[in-house]
């Protein structure tokens, strides 16, 4: 899953190349979001011994 989401930030990215409208709020809200999703990505990645299921 982890994964996933780094693939999926990276296409975003990638997406955005060259979108006019990027220097606007579209931009700072894909930062606010990109931020967000490695903050919760990281957490996700701590907290996989505790979530492994025996």
């Amino acid at each position: 899953m982890i994964e996933d989401l780094d693939s999926a930030m990276r296409q975003l990215r990638e997406a955005m190349r060259g979108i006019p409208i990027r220097r606007g709020s579209f931009k700072r809200t894909h930062d606010n979001l990109a931020r967000d999703i490695a903050k919760a990505a990281t957490m996700m990645d701590a907290a996989r011994p505790v979530l492994r299921k025996n």
